[in-house]
């Protein structure tokens, strides 16, 4: 079953390309996505992993929480799940 990572304090030079390769050393990494910003088109320095087992997720996070990427040091832990939220944008 896959499991879903949450990589914050990322470089915002950092893609989803890169993002992927740094994760996949550890396992499949089914999805990467640095979010952007839907205004500025720029990076908002955090993204999500999805790697395709969960056992290859819990080993990226403990050997890559605190690493360095890009001059800055990631924050990596286990994906929360989404809560809704109401106040829409239009």
């Amino acid at each position: 079953m896959s499991q879903k990572i949450y990589v914050g304090n990322l470089g915002y030079s950092i893609g989803n390309e890169s993002l992927s390769a740094k994760f996949s050393q550890f396992g499949t990494v089914s999805s990467a996505k640095v979010i952007m910003d839907r205004d500025t088109n720029r990076s908002k320095g955090f993204g999500f992993v999805e790697m395709s087992s969960s056992s290859e997720a819990a080993e990226a996070i403990q050997a890559l929480n605190g690493t360095d990427f890009d001059g800055r040091q990631m924050n990596v832990t286990e994906a929360r799940p989404m809560v809704p939220r109401d106040n829409k944008r239009y």
